[in-house]
C-alpha cells in the first residue's frame, strides 16, 4: 500500500508526487491518458518530422517558479531554449510592438510608437524589480502567504504605497493609457492579459498583464527543449528515480471515503487503490466534488457554491507544419517565440465583448507560436512548427462572422473555425496560407478527450478574474489544498494559484499533506524555533 495516491499525472500532480518522495513517502500517480503529462505533451501528429506541442508551449512562470527550480530537472535531462525575441505585438500597418530580454530592446520598440514610451517602461520595470521577490514568493506559496504578504507590504509601500496597489488592480486598458502616449505599451499589457480570460476593461487584468509583461522581460517565454513534454519526462524520470510510479490507461472514478476520511480510491476497471495516508487530486473542482466525491461526504455549502464556479473561456486552437517561415509583414514578429494578433486594443476589446454576448468571434485574437524559431530541434531547417490558439464561448449563441459556427463542433464547424484563424493570420502575414504543409485542428471537445481536465476546452481550471481567485479559489473561504474531506487536498490548478506550469498547487497539496503527518514532537520544535526566531533569540 502507497502512503499516498495522486490522481492525475499533470505537471501539478507530478511536482505533488516529487515532493512526498524527497520526504520518504512512497507515491503511486494513476493517469486516466496513455502517456502521462497532462496538458504539457508533444507529438508528431501534424507531420512526421515536426513536433507539435499538442496543449502549452511557453512557461514563463516555469522559469520563475521556486517550485521547479527545487526540483533541479536539468539533472533529468530538461533543456531549456529561448526564441531571439520573447514577443511580438505586429499591426496591419506593419508596426510592432516587441518584447525582448534586453529592457533597452523593449523601450527602442515602444519609443518608435512614442518618445518616451521606453523610459515609462523602464519606471514599470523598476517597479517589477523591486517587488518580484517577495511577489513570486507569495503568488508560489500557500494561501493565505502571510510572510511574504507582510514583505510585498512593505515593498509596496517603498513603490508607492497605495498609488501602486491601485496601478495593479486597474483595467489594463485603463493602465496603458495612464503610462503609455502610443499603442506599443499598451498592447504588450492588453494582449498578455488576455493570455486569461480577462477583457481589457476586468479589474485586475492591468496587474495580471504587467505580471506576465514582467516574467517575459526577465525570463523570457522559454520552452522545453525537444517538445513540451520533456518537461514531463524529467518530472517522471526523477520520481522515479525516488521509487514512484506512474500508471497510465488508470481512470479513477470516486475517491473512497471510510470513517470520514479519504483513504484510496476506485479505477473504472473496479480496482480498489489504497492511500495509507494521503489523497491528492491532480483533476478539476468540478471534477472532484461533483463526480469523485459522494455529496454526502461534502457540507451543503460547498455544493451549493459548486453551482457558482466558473470556467475560463473555451480554446479552439490549430497546429501547423509550414514550409517556411512566417512571412510577417512586420520584420521583428520573425524573431519572436509568441506572437499577438489583434489590430490594437480596440479590436481586444472587440473580441472579448463577442465572447461575453456568447459570439464566435469574427476576428479572433489570436496567441501564435513560432516553436521553429523557439526550439530549432522542432522541425527540418528553413521550416516552422506553428500553432494559434484562441478563445471561444462555451454556449454560443451566435456567430459575429454570420457563417453558421453553431458549437456543435463537427467537422463543418472545426473546419470554418480553422480558416477563421488562418484568415486573422493573413492579415498581419500575407501569404501564410501558402506555405502550410499540413494542419490539425484541436476543438474545445477534442481538448476535453485528451485531457479530462480541460472542461469544455476550458485551459486555466477556471476563471482568473478576481472573483475566483485568492479565498475565492476555488469558493469562497477556501484558497487552501485542503478538502473538507480529511485526508484528501486538490492538487490542480482549480487551487490557488491557479493556472500555468509552475507547479505551485501540487507542491502545495503535497506540504499540507505532510504537515498533516508530521509527528507530534517535530511539529512542538518547529513552532520553538518559530518564537525564538520572532524573539530574536540565537540557536
Amino acid at each position: 500500500m502507497p502512503d499516498a495516491v495522486v490522481i492525475g499525472a499533470g505537471p501539478n500532480g507530478l511536482v505533488a508526487a516529487n515532493v512526498l518522495a524527497d520526504a520518504g513517502w512512497s507515491v503511486d500517480v494513476l493517469e486516466e491518458q496513455p502517456e502521462p503529462g497532462g496538458a504539457v505533451r508533444h507529438d508528431h501528429g501534424v507531420d512526421p518530422d515536426f513536433v507539435n506541442d499538442l496543449f502549452s508551449s511557453f512557461y514563463p512562470l516555469a522559469a520563475a517558479s521556486p517550485v521547479l527550480a527545487a526540483l533541479r530537472l536539468e539533472d533529468h535531462g530538461l533543456r531549456w531554449s529561448n526564441a531571439p525575441s520573447v514577443l511580438a505585438h505586429p499591426l496591419t500597418d506593419g508596426s510592432c510592438a516587441l518584447l525582448d530580454r534586453d529592457p533597452d530592446t523593449t523601450a527602442a520598440s515602444l519609443d518608435a510608437f512614442a518618445p518616451g514610451d521606453g523610459d515609462a517602461w523602464r519606471r514599470l520595470h523598476d517597479v517589477w524589480l523591486r517587488l518580484r521577490p517577495d511577489l513570486l514568493d507569495a503568488l508560489f506559496t500557500p494561501f493565505p502567504p502571510v510572510r511574504a504578504s507582510a514583505r510585498l507590504a512593505w515593498r509596496l509601500r517603498a513603490a508607492g504605497g497605495l498609488r501602486m496597489a491601485r496601478t495593479l488592480v486597474l483595467p489594463v486598458r485603463r493602465l496603458g493609457e495612464e503610462e503609455f502616449r502610443g499603442q506599443g505599451g499598451r498592447l504588450l499589457l492588453a494582449g498578455n492579459a488576455l493570455h486569461a480570460d480577462l477583457a481589457p476593461e476586468s479589474a485586475g487584468s492591468g496587474g495580471f498583464g504587467w505580471l506576465m509583461a514582467m516574467l517575459g522581460q526577465t525570463y523570457g517565454f522559454p520552452v522545453p527543449v525537444g517538445g513540451s513534454g520533456a518537461l514531463t519526462q524529467a518530472l517522471a524520470r526523477r520520481l522515479g528515480a525516488r521509487g514512484g510510479q506512474v500508471r497510465c490507461g488508470q481512470r479513477v472514478t470516486e475517491v473512497v471515503v471510510r470513517g470520514g476520511r479519504a483513504v484510496g480510491v476506485r479505477t473504472a476497471a473496479g480496482d480498489a487503490v489504497p492511500a495509507r495516508r494521503a489523497v491528492l487530486a491532480d483533476v478539476s473542482v468540478p471534477a472532484l466534488y461533483g463526480s469523485l466525491l459522494a455529496p454526502e461526504h461534502l457540507p451543503s455549502q460547498l455544493l451549493e457554491d459548486l453551482r457558482r464556479f466558473q470556467w475560463d473561456f473555451a480554446t479552439f486552437k490549430v497546429d501547423w507544419a509550414l514550409d517556411g517561415p512566417v512571412p510577417w509583414r512586420a520584420e521583428q514578429a520573425s524573431r519572436a517565440g509568441t506572437v499577438h494578433l489583434a489590430d490594437g486594443v480596440d479590436e481586444l476589446t472587440r473580441f472579448a465583448a463577442q465572447l461575453a454576448m456568447r459570439q464566435v468571434p469574427d476576428r479572433p485574437f489570436l496567441l501564435f507560436g513560432q516553436m521553429t524559431t523557439a526550439d530549432a530541434t522542432r522541425s527540418p531547417q528553413g521550416t516552422e512548427s506553428a500553432w494559434a490558439y484562441t478563445h471561444v464561448p462555451h454556449e454560443i449563441g451566435a456567430d459575429a462572422a454570420d457563417q453558421g459556427i453553431t458549437g456543435d463542433w463537427d467537422t463543418k464547424d472545426q473546419e470554418l473555425m480553422a480558416d477563421r484563424v488562418e484568415h486573422q493570420v493573413e492579415r498581419f502575414a500575407p501569404g501564410f496560407r501558402g506555405l502550410i504543409r499540413g494542419r490539425r485542428i484541436l476543438a474545445p471537445p477534442t481538448l476535453q478527450a485528451l485531457d479530462a481536465n480541460l472542461s469544455g476546452g476550458a485551459i486555466n481550471g477556471g476563471t482568473t478574474a478576481l472573483h475566483q481567485q485568492l479565498v475565492f479559489r476555488p469558493v469562497p473561504g477556501t484558497g487552501r489544498p485542503e478538502t473538507p474531506v480529511p485526508g484528501l487536498f486538490l492538487a490542480s490548478s482549480g487551487a490557488h494559484p491557479g493556472g500555468g506550469v509552475h507547479g505551485a498547487p501540487g507542491a502545495n497539496a503535497a506540504r499540507a499533506a505532510l504537515h498533516r503527518h508530521r509527528p507530534p514532537g517535530l511539529a512542538r520544535a518547529q513552532r520553538a524555533l518559530t518564537r525564538r526566531d520572532r524573539t530574536g533569540s540565537r540557536h
